[in-house]
């Protein structure tokens, strides 16, 4: 495995920890309070829950590098909603009150370039179903 594969991988594995630590925080914070601070500004109570599962089982199989490129559109998803409901007024560095969306908006770029690149060499998606090769 060359270096440029060891970083992917490293990359892989940081991308889904960031991201099932913040559903596991949903989660273990009570996903009920979320679920009302959503329903607070506007947006369906239900799609905490969504969130917060996209996050926790998401994260851990783009640790594990399984079902890599359809985790990582989530992700994506998760990251264009957030920005555009919550992080996006602030701008990219903030309003000096409210923080900007400069973490969402590089964890948005990883996960489109997941959703382009495929997995790392090290991934469930390429030794048990030969796929997800860069192309």
């Amino acid at each position: 495995m060359n270096n440029k594969e060891k970083a992917l991988f490293l990359v892989q594995l940081i991308l889904g920890f960031i991201f099932f630590m913040h559903g596991l925080g949903k989660f273990q914070g009570g996903i009920s309070n979320i679920a009302g601070w959503f329903a607070s500004i506007g947006l369906p109570a239900g799609l905490a829950y969504v969130v917060a599962t996209i996050e926790l089982v998401g994260g851990l199989l783009m640790i594990a590098g399984l079902g890599t490129r359809v985790v990582a559109a989530l992700f994506a998803a998760v990251m264009v909603g957030a920005i555009a409901t919550v992080k996006g007024a602030a701008g990219l560095m903030g309003d000096g009150t409210h923080p900007g969306y400069e973490f969402e908006l590089v964890l948005l770029v990883l996960s489109v370039f997941f959703v382009l690149a495929g997995p790392s060499a090290i991934s469930l998606d390429r030794k048990l179903f030969k796929r997800g090769e860069q192309q």
